[in-house]
């Protein structure tokens, strides 16, 4: 044991005036405790290491190119927001608000809620800062990281990593095919093509409310055929019977009432026009009646894109129609619509139908020397390498020169320079290109620019 962690005092003391059986008990609560705790990631969360992190940024990169071809903006909201934003918006029937949300106190006692969602506070924001004077649609993308207390399964997570859109301002049928072609169109620009795109309605108060009514009235009597949720969900909110993967509860809501055979004259007429919007775009799509978002904020337009590879958890990402929901925030009233997409959903597809993204990351140029007191001479290069724009890398563990080499071709450096007191006499050095083994003399203030000439020849060159 560490003798210098007992008192000195304290362990004198103790030899002279205590049994045995004392002295023992002294020495084992002084020994230093080397066990030390294994700590790992919380339960429903994930490190992102290099080459996964390399894949979400490549989603995020990819968004943001695309989403900006269509005109929206990247907005950036708090990871925190007032609990009752959440629980408003989303709604007290829902399974996130009375099941999943990560809500806590602060220290001055106000409740707070990690989001759950990234619409509502996009709305906050629109509102807070008056985005409703701008240039009408206000078109915003966000991509960010969101919260919920779930059973963690393959595709979803407690922290899970979600971008979308929302386009607020236009009440028009043709904003809602925009917002869905660019969905699609972002998910093929990523090479996925076993895609099935599920396009719905949740009408309206003046046709939701009747057709609720109508739904209740029908299920009642076959509640106790239902789950637990489901008996729940009738008397709080009957639409979100829709959400449930119970065989028994789908088999007896099959048979219920649809919603799109009885939405009024405008919400029929703004769909069809939706649907003649994503045709004109050569995008092929279901009608599907039973597609209930699961948020109570949604009205009219709904839809989903599914991959039949992923199981019963196949959604990918999905969104509609919210023209009440800034209003009821109290600030003007507002048509709205947007998306979300899960990017862990999104990375499961891509290995599904076995795409490789294109994101090896690897130096443009590895720099060797072949005596260490060269080194310094060889950083400064490095450096300036850097500076200039390309990828260069060098060793730090002071390596032989053929270690460095493998070291070089491991890392999948695309050329190799050669540094020793020759080279840095002469100022000329040798680049080689490590697939073909050929090699160019440059002058050493020639280097960078040798490199990006010969990164642009053709390959086999």
């Amino acid at each position: 044991m560490h003798w210098n962690q007992i008192n000195f005092n304290n362990f004198i003391f103790t030899i002279y005036n205590c049994e045995r059986s004392e002295f023992n008990k002294y020495i084992m609560a002084n020994k230093p405790d080397n066990k030390r705790k294994k700590y790992r990631a919380p339960r429903g969360t994930s490190d992102y290491l290099p080459k996964r992190a390399a894949q979400l940024h490549y989603l995020d990169s990819q968004a943001a190119e695309i989403f900006e071809r269509y005109g929206y903006r990247r907005i950036i909201t708090p990871t925190f927001e007032d609990t009752d934003l959440f629980s408003r918006s989303i709604g007290e029937s829902s399974d996130i608000v009375r099941k999943e949300m990560y809500t806590f106190n602060d220290k001055a006692g106000r409740s707070l809620t990690l989001r759950p969602e990234a619409t509502a506070p996009v709305v906050r924001a629109y509102i807070e800062h008056k985005l409703h004077s701008e240039i009408k649609p206000v078109k915003l993308y966000y991509i960010g990281s969101m919260f919920r207390y779930e059973r963690p399964q393959a595709g979803r997570y407690r922290e899970f990593w979600q971008l979308g859109v929302e386009a607020l301002g236009s009440p028009k049928p043709l904003i809602d095919a925009e917002v869905i072609v660019l969905l699609v169109d972002y998910l093929k620009s990523l090479a996925l093509n076993d895609l099935v795109l599920h396009i719905g309605s949740m009408g309206d108060d003046k046709c939701r409310l009747p057709y609720t009514k109508k739904l209740r009235q029908e299920l009642e009597p076959k509640a106790e055929a239902m789950c637990p949720d489901c008996q729940q969900r009738l008397k709080l909110n009957p639409l979100r019977v829709f959400d449930c993967k119970n065989k028994v509860c789908r088999a007896i809501i099959a048979e219920a009432p649809k919603i799109t055979d009885n939405l009024c004259d405008e919400c029929a007429n703004h769909l069809v026009q939706v649907e003649k919007g994503i045709i004109g775009a050569g995008i092929k799509y279901q009608l599907d009646p039973t597609l209930v978002r699961g948020f109570d904020y949604y009205t009219r337009t709904t839809f989903e894109v599914r991959s039949p590879l992923l199981g019963a958890q196949s959604a990918l990402g999905g969104g509609g129609r919210y023209d009440n929901l800034i209003a009821e925030y109290g600030g003007p009233a507002t048509p709205a619509i947007g998306f979300a997409l899960g990017m862990e959903r999104v990375l499961l597809a891509l290995e599904a139908e076995q795409v490789k993204l294109d994101i090896e990351i690897s130096p443009d140029l590895f720099v060797a020397v072949v005596d260490n007191t060269d080194r310094p001479e060889a950083f400064r290069i490095l450096t300036d390498l850097r500076r200039y724009g390309l990828a260069a890398e060098m060793d730090y563990m002071a390596r032989s020169l053929r270690s460095q080499m493998k070291l070089a071709d491991k890392l999948g450096s695309e050329f190799v320079i050669i540094l020793g007191p020759d080279e840095l006499k002469s100022g000329r050095v040798a680049i080689k290109n490590m697939a073909t083994g050929a090699e160019r003399k440059v002058s050493l203030d020639q280097i960078a620019d040798s490199i990006k000439n010969l990164k642009s020849e053709p390959k086999g060159e």
